[in-house]
């Protein structure tokens, strides 16, 4: 199992499955994009586009795209340590694409939920290593101090102390951590970091709407997007289909940076907040395993009058007290402790009780 892994070992997957590239015509592959029709986007572009919003990618690079290239800002190879991207994979061209392609046109190329953000492509692996949970941290961490509004992880795999602390991180500094839940049948459970407390662990859904099969399930799970047949672009100036977790992430921090746009006064916490309260309800009612708060409505997320986050609520993107085994659930576990020591004391003392009873009679 993916978090049972040794920490500085732990391999990440990639949550997602990819076709290979293929060259079509721009003009068609907006109609392709059903995601686009589905969460009313031409109406969610009268609200907001993602302007003054950075998004960091931390993935396998992201290629300057026809559609994309505009919004590319400069980022870091962390397997070479220098400013020359190159995705050879071409897993994070995709997902920066359906974070902020702009297209070609009104209606020609690959468009993206937020096209006026900017994308902070980070490249934490490559084609022969799949990655680290601590080299994913050291993503994180350059994506903070490069000031990142939102950062999507789209994959996942095993804990470590260095991931904790980073997630801790980007949390202290306002940040909104996307990550892919994880999918069937390659991951067990939810992944991580989207296992973690201040991280929204987004699932997939089908083109109905309907949970995806795709899609891995947990109590942790707190938002769900369309995941299934999502284009996208790709490189060498192609496009390429993907089902999975993934492209359900990259939407969400696309809605991300929309929200966080037409909100500058929301903090990351609200921000989640605000799409988890407008989300449509499906599943048993209320958060469940499958859908978390539910289904990711855009329209309502940019429109609806939304309460405030109360002050001291606990943060609708996790679960208190499901802390990994890595090190860093210490209050945590200092509590389960407690409470088993009061258990061993309250056994003792009936055991107690009935000997004395016991010698009585």
């Amino acid at each position: 199992m993916n978090r049972l892994l040794s920490s500085a070992v732990a391999m990440l997957c990639i949550a997602g499955t990819t076709t290979s590239p293929r060259l079509v015509n721009p003009d068609r592959i907006r109609s392709d994009q059903w995601h686009l029709q589905y969460l009313q986007v031409s109406t969610v572009h009268q609200h907001s586009r993602g302007d003054g919003i950075t998004v960091a990618v931390v993935d396998t690079g992201v290629d300057a795209h026809p559609d994309l290239r505009d919004n590319i800002a400069s980022g870091l190879d962390l397997t070479t340590n220098s400013e020359r991207l190159e995705d050879l994979d071409p897993h994070g061209t995709g997902i920066a694409g359906l974070i902020a392609a702009h297209g070609r046109g009104p209606n020609s190329g690959a468009l993206g939920i937020a096209p006026r953000s900017k994308i902070l492509p980070i490249r934490d692996r490559d084609l022969v290593s799949k990655g680290t949970s601590d080299g994913l941290a050291r993503g994180i961490e350059w994506a903070i101090e490069h000031g990142a509004d939102v950062i999507n992880i789209s994959s996942g795999g095993g804990p470590s102390h260095r991931l904790r602390q980073a997630i801790d991180a980007a949390v202290r500094a306002d940040v909104v951590v996307v990550a892919a839940a994880g999918n069937q049948p390659s991951d067990l459970g939810v992944s991580f970091p989207a296992a973690y407390d201040g991280v929204l662990a987004v699932g997939a859904t089908d083109r109905n709407g309907d949970h995806a099969a795709v899609s891995v399930t947990g109590e942790k799970v707190g938002l769900s997007a369309p995941g299934v047949d999502i284009y996208s672009t790709s490189i060498d100036g192609k496009y390429s289909k993907a089902t999975g977790t993934s492209a359900a992430t990259a939407i969400v921090s696309g809605a991300v940076a929309l929200v966080r746009s037409r909100f500058p006064g929301l903090s990351a916490r609200e921000v989640v907040h605000r799409l988890t309260a407008t989300a449509v309800d499906k599943g048993a009612p209320g958060r469940d395993e499958q859908y978390g708060y539910g289904v990711l409505d855009l329209v309502a997320a940019l429109t609806a009058d939304v309460p405030p986050l109360e002050s001291g609520a606990p943060s609708p993107s996790g679960t208190a007290g499901a802390s990994p085994p890595d090190g860093s659930g210490g209050s945590d576990r200092a509590a389960i402790w407690a409470a088993a020591v009061v258990l061993a004391v309250g056994v003792t003392a009936l055991l107690v009780g009935l000997r004395r009873r016991q010698r009585g009679h």
